[in-house]
Protein backbone atom coordinates (compact mmCIF):
# COMPACT_ATOMS: atom_id res chain seq x y z
CA UNK A 1 0.00 0.00 0.00
CA UNK A 2 1.94 3.26 -1.01
CA UNK A 3 0.78 6.03 1.74
CA UNK A 4 1.75 9.70 0.67
CA UNK A 5 1.82 12.12 3.64
CA UNK A 6 -0.29 15.57 2.88
CA UNK A 7 0.08 18.70 4.02
CA UNK A 8 -1.23 19.08 7.39
CA UNK A 9 -1.26 15.81 7.64
CA UNK A 10 0.37 13.68 10.67
CA UNK A 11 3.79 12.55 10.81
CA UNK A 12 5.21 8.83 10.69
CA UNK A 13 6.07 9.34 14.48
CA UNK A 14 2.22 10.27 14.88
CA UNK A 15 0.96 7.15 17.12
CA UNK A 16 -2.46 6.09 16.55
CA UNK A 17 -5.12 4.67 19.50
CA UNK A 18 -8.42 3.05 19.12
CA UNK A 19 -8.87 4.90 16.09
CA UNK A 20 -7.96 8.50 17.45
CA UNK A 21 -4.65 10.17 16.61
CA UNK A 22 -2.44 11.37 18.62
CA UNK A 23 0.03 14.80 17.93
CA UNK A 24 3.44 13.21 17.88
CA UNK A 25 4.73 14.59 20.62
CA UNK A 26 2.00 13.85 23.05
CA UNK A 27 3.04 10.68 24.97
CA UNK A 28 0.46 8.45 26.53
CA UNK A 29 0.44 8.80 30.53
CA UNK A 30 -0.86 5.48 31.09
CA UNK A 31 3.18 4.17 30.47
CA UNK A 32 4.04 5.32 33.95
CA UNK A 33 1.82 3.60 35.44
CA UNK A 34 1.98 0.32 33.84
CA UNK A 35 1.71 -2.97 35.46
CA UNK A 36 0.36 -6.50 34.82
CA UNK A 37 -0.24 -8.93 37.57
CA UNK A 38 1.11 -12.25 37.56
CA UNK A 39 -0.72 -15.26 35.72
CA UNK A 40 -2.89 -16.92 38.71
CA UNK A 41 -1.39 -20.35 37.76
CA UNK A 42 2.41 -18.79 38.85
CA UNK A 43 0.91 -17.46 41.84
CA UNK A 44 -0.44 -20.46 43.10
CA UNK A 45 2.75 -22.51 41.74
CA UNK A 46 4.73 -20.24 43.76
CA UNK A 47 3.12 -20.07 46.58
CA UNK A 48 2.42 -23.98 46.93
CA UNK A 49 5.71 -24.63 46.36
CA UNK A 50 7.38 -21.88 49.03
CA UNK A 51 4.85 -23.05 51.33
CA UNK A 52 6.08 -26.66 51.00
CA UNK A 53 9.98 -25.78 50.84
CA UNK A 54 8.97 -23.89 54.35
CA UNK A 55 7.52 -26.03 55.79
CA UNK A 56 10.15 -28.85 54.77
CA UNK A 57 13.21 -26.44 56.43
CA UNK A 58 11.57 -24.89 59.81
CA UNK A 59 9.05 -27.84 60.46
CA UNK A 60 10.20 -30.89 58.98
CA UNK A 61 8.78 -33.59 61.47
CA UNK A 62 5.57 -32.26 61.25
CA UNK A 63 5.53 -33.16 57.23
CA UNK A 64 3.60 -36.24 56.30
CA UNK A 65 6.26 -37.97 54.71
CA UNK A 66 4.52 -41.69 54.00
CA UNK A 67 1.10 -39.68 52.24
CA UNK A 68 3.21 -37.42 49.74
CA UNK A 69 4.33 -40.60 47.93
CA UNK A 70 7.40 -40.45 45.92
CA UNK A 71 7.85 -35.89 46.68
CA UNK A 72 7.62 -37.19 50.50
CA UNK A 73 10.18 -39.62 50.20
CA UNK A 74 12.45 -37.43 48.26
CA UNK A 75 11.80 -34.73 50.84
CA UNK A 76 12.13 -36.98 53.93
CA UNK A 77 15.60 -38.18 52.23
CA UNK A 78 16.62 -34.75 51.84
CA UNK A 79 15.91 -33.41 55.51
CA UNK A 80 17.48 -36.48 56.84
CA UNK A 81 20.82 -36.25 54.68
CA UNK A 82 21.37 -32.59 53.26
CA UNK A 83 19.00 -30.23 55.77
CA UNK A 84 22.29 -27.61 55.98
CA UNK A 85 21.75 -27.69 51.95
CA UNK A 86 17.48 -27.07 52.06
CA UNK A 87 18.20 -24.18 54.90
CA UNK A 88 20.67 -22.36 52.84
CA UNK A 89 18.77 -22.98 49.81
CA UNK A 90 15.87 -21.47 51.46
CA UNK A 91 17.67 -18.19 52.25
CA UNK A 92 19.07 -17.98 48.87
CA UNK A 93 15.99 -18.26 47.47
CA UNK A 94 14.61 -15.24 49.52
CA UNK A 95 18.11 -13.50 49.10
CA UNK A 96 17.37 -14.07 45.22
CA UNK A 97 13.55 -12.66 45.47
CA UNK A 98 14.75 -9.45 47.06
CA UNK A 99 17.17 -8.35 44.96
CA UNK A 100 14.50 -9.28 42.23
CA UNK A 101 12.47 -6.92 43.53
CA UNK A 102 15.06 -4.26 44.16
CA UNK A 103 15.45 -4.59 40.30
CA UNK A 104 12.20 -4.43 39.68
CA UNK A 105 11.92 -0.93 40.82
CA UNK A 106 14.97 -0.01 39.19
CA UNK A 107 13.35 -1.47 35.70
CA UNK A 108 10.56 0.59 36.67
CA UNK A 109 12.37 3.99 36.53
CA UNK A 110 14.54 2.68 33.31
CA UNK A 111 11.12 2.24 31.18
CA UNK A 112 9.45 5.29 32.43
CA UNK A 113 7.08 4.00 35.33
CA UNK A 114 7.46 6.30 37.54
CA UNK A 115 4.24 6.27 39.31
CA UNK A 116 5.22 5.01 43.24
CA UNK A 117 2.52 3.03 43.67
CA UNK A 118 3.03 1.16 40.78
CA UNK A 119 6.88 0.38 41.47
CA UNK A 120 5.56 -0.51 45.15
CA UNK A 121 3.61 -2.83 43.66
CA UNK A 122 5.67 -4.39 41.17
CA UNK A 123 8.58 -4.49 43.97
CA UNK A 124 6.15 -6.33 46.13
CA UNK A 125 5.14 -8.41 43.23
CA UNK A 126 8.46 -9.36 42.16
CA UNK A 127 9.50 -10.45 46.14
CA UNK A 128 6.86 -12.55 46.28
CA UNK A 129 6.62 -14.39 42.75
CA UNK A 130 10.07 -13.58 41.26
CA UNK A 131 10.64 -14.88 37.81
CA UNK A 132 7.09 -15.17 36.97
CA UNK A 133 6.37 -11.26 37.83
CA UNK A 134 9.44 -9.85 36.68
CA UNK A 135 9.70 -11.15 32.92
CA UNK A 136 5.96 -8.72 32.10
CA UNK A 137 8.41 -6.37 33.33
CA UNK A 138 11.32 -6.98 31.23
CA UNK A 139 9.01 -7.98 27.90
CA UNK A 140 7.52 -4.34 28.50
CA UNK A 141 8.35 -1.95 25.76
CA UNK A 142 7.38 1.46 26.73
CA UNK A 143 6.20 3.73 23.61
CA UNK A 144 9.38 5.81 22.34
CA UNK A 145 9.26 9.40 22.65
CA UNK A 146 9.36 10.79 18.99
CA UNK A 147 10.96 14.14 18.07
CA UNK A 148 10.88 15.44 14.99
Amino acid sequence: MNCRRLAGSFSSSARVRSGAAMAPRERDPSHTTYFQRTHWAWMAAIIVGLTYYGWVVFSPETMPHDYLGPLGTFTKYLVENHKLYLDVGYAATWAVHVLEAIYAVKLCWDKGITDLSTQFWWGVQTFLFGFASIMHLLLYEPPKDKRE
